[in-house]
């Protein structure tokens, strides 16, 4: 797969290359990209590129000896025997010291794994050799835990020293679609499956229909991504059946606290650390109304996992794992026919028409500066007053009410009237925002209809998003 977006990392990646003694932090879930981006970054620099592994610390040490030697062209270093890390960063450093040089270490963690003090090593070398010898240091890890206690927290002793960090996210729909050579409900309905992983779209890039992707990547006993949720929930040790169970009720719609702990027959308050780690590893968010002022102390906090595949996994396969170990694929294929597109896609494009809409403004296409993008509802998330897209311009004081239609036929006007309905019957709207402005967006997948299209021109205030792009 070849390398796409990513633009504001690599812009960060190289304003601290260019800075004195830059030390950046990149972590990330599994497959999301992050040594792609980072090699993508190496181009046409002096580079020390480490990928650590669960081995002895004297075997890490004599891969990184390689590297150096390949690097450097200097053979002795490949017959050495380093028994200390200060050295080998002193090689590094004392290379080509006029010219500035990159030295990565990625999937940090398993140096750390194997020993626990290598933290303390690195800040040693870090202060008193490479910070000041032309050397730009990389960390990168997709144990996120592990990232966020040994590089990033306080108790780290390397706290104080990266001078910036990036989590890396998914890419963006915009992004994926933007080099894509297929219709947009082709895209859509990949995405929902994939949630712009980058490993996983290689799965689903050649020209076969989705269904037979799944069937060959996710269904199958074989498949690459067959247990896929396992070895990311083992891999940051959360093995407990807590986390398995709070997941599957989220992914069966129950977004709310005090449901989930229904389901799980708990109380609410054994939960919460639970919910916590999952939301700190990136497997769920908690959302709030765009409405609200304080979003971590809002009761109208609700729960949903945050990626597409893992809410796929949990509703399609799970569920069915006895089956498809008997090779009985049947059943899920015939649920994936069932809902998949009225129910699980048309949720995903949700996400997928605010990235759209995010785009639009940044592209100068809509004349709006957001400072917030989600959704709103007023008490709970299947209640009848619920907006799909909604944004605030405080710039401009304006907010954007929007509603998503994945349907076959085109929209007509009685969505939009349905939607001003909507915003004009919820008091709390005005009154979070006094005097501001509304602007109506539908997003559609298959077009408007005429009257849709005539009422557009003659309101100033309703805008039309065909696919993703401004009608």
């Amino acid at each position: 797969m070849k390398f796409i977006g990513r633009k504001a990392e690599l812009a960060k990646l190289n304003t601290e290359y260019e800075r004195n003694g830059g030390f950046v932090v990149i972590y990330g879930r599994r497959r999301v990209g992050k040594t792609t981006l980072i090699k993508e970054f190496l181009k046409k620099k002096i580079a020390f590129y480490f990928l650590a592994t669960e081995e002895l610390e004297s075997q890490s040490m004599k891969r990184l000896a390689g590297v150096v030697a390949r690097t450097t062209k200097n053979s002795y270093l490949q017959k050495a025997a380093f028994t200390d890390w200060l050295d080998l960063f002193q090689v590094i450093a004392d290379y080509k010291p006029e010219e500035k040089k990159v030295l990565v270490i990625d999937e940090f963690p398993y140096l750390v794994k194997t020993n626990p003090a290598f933290p303390s090593i690195l800040q040693n070398a870090w202060d008193e050799i490479l910070k000041g010898s032309n050397v730009m240091l990389i960390l990168s890890g997709s144990l996120i835990g592990m990232m966020q206690k040994h590089a990033l927290s306080y108790d780290s002793p390397l706290y104080g020293r990266r001078t910036a960090q990036i989590r890396l996210a998914p890419l963006p729909f915009t992004d994926i679609y933007a080099v894509q050579k297929m219709p947009f409900e082709q895209a859509v309905e990949q995405y929902a499956v994939t949630g712009g992983v980058p490993k996983y779209l290689e799965f689903f890039e050649d020209d076969r229909g989705l269904e037979e992707q799944l069937k060959d990547a996710v269904l199958s006993k074989s498949g690459f991504l067959y247990e896929e949720p396992n070895f990311l929930l083992k891999s940051e040790s959360v093995t407990a059946v807590n986390y398995f169970s709070i997941i599957k009720a989220i992914a069966d719609g129950n977004h709310k606290l005090g449901k989930i702990a229904g389901v799980l027959g708990q109380e609410t308050s054994a939960l919460t650390p639970y919910l916590s780690t999952l939301a700190d590893l990136g497997f769920i968010e908690k959302k709030t109304p765009v409405t609200e002022k304080n979003p971590e102390k809002s009761r109208k906090g609700l729960y949903f996992i945050s990626d597409n595949f893992i809410r796929f996994w949990f509703r399609y396969v799970y569920p069915y794992k006895g089956e498809l170990e008997l090779d009985n694929m049947q059943i899920v294929l015939d649920e994936i026919r069932k809902d998949f597109v009225e129910k699980f896609v048309a949720f995903a494009y949700e996400d997928i028409c605010k990235n759209i809409f995010a785009d639009l403004c940044k592209n100068g296409a809509i004349s709006f500066v957001p400072s917030r993008i989600g959704s709103y509802w007023l008490n709970d998330f299947d209640g009848d007053t619920e907006i799909d897209v909604m944004a605030v311009d405080h710039q401009n004081k304006r907010i954007f009410a929007g509603e998503c239609k994945y349907h076959a036929k085109p929209v007509d006007v009685p969505v939009y009237f349905a939607l001003k309905k909507k915003v004009d019957g919820v008091a709390e709207i005005r009154k979070a925002y006094p005097g501001y402005d509304v602007i109506f967006g539908v997003f559609s997948k298959s077009s408007f209809t005429q009257r849709m299209l005539d009422a557009a021109k003659d309101n100033t205030g309703l805008l039309l998003i065909n696919e993703d792009h401004l009608v």
